[in-house]
């Protein structure tokens, strides 16, 4: 009996992490997933995009997170990456255009909105060291940024452990001639 006694709390403690762990690993293939989603479907617009495309793509990442109230706790940032046009020194990329979704504050890592388009400042691209992406002359690479408030569900004391969950990912834009993003519908710019 008094085996049992001092066992329990140990084995109980250890189902209660093990179940933390499981959610964790859970809630970063979810973010993981919201980033390939959102850079994978904003790449397969096709001729033109509009804000009408960016709010169906959001909705897709809101559908995939629903569960973890990504809405309110998560954010994505999505940049259309490019090259500048510019040559010599000033040679580099550009974004052109980027819109975000998600009430959590987190500024874009690698610039705002027109970064890079007159100057070399995202010369290698856009990623972490050693990992940056470039896009080719005449596409773009939509670029994204996932980030998410995560908050343990049994042992809140590892709130501060584990914090923000990120991740990024990047498609290439595939058979879109016109790059420039539209808004006929005149619906509210999802602006970061």
């Amino acid at each position: 009996m008094v085996e049992f006694a001092l066992g329990v709390p140990i084995l109980l403690f250890m189902l209660l992490g093990g179940l933390e762990l499981t959610n964790l690993m859970l809630t970063h293939m979810r973010i993981s997933q919201i980033a390939l989603t959102v850079a994978d479907n904003a790449g397969r617009v096709r001729t033109g995009i509009d804000e009408s495309n960016i709010y169906e793509v959001f909705a897709g990442a809101n559908l995939v997170g629903q569960d973890l109230e990504f809405e309110n706790r998560g954010r994505v940032v999505l940049s259309s990456l490019e090259p500048n046009g510019r040559s010599g020194t000033r040679a580099g990329q550009r974004i052109t255009w980027q819109r975000c979704f998600g009430g959590l504050a987190v500024a874009p890592r690698y610039g705002l909105q027109g970064a890079g388009a007159t100057d070399a400042s995202l010369a290698a691209g856009m990623g972490p060291a050693g990992n940056r992406i470039t896009a080719a002359n005449a596409t773009a690479v939509m670029f994204v940024e996932v980030s998410y408030d995560y908050r343990p569900v049994i042992l809140e004391s590892l709130q501060g452990v584990i914090g923000t969950i990120r991740y990024e990912s990047a498609f290439n834009v595939r058979e879109r001639t016109n790059q420039a993003i539209t808004n006929t519908q005149g619906l509210s710019v999802r602006s970061c």
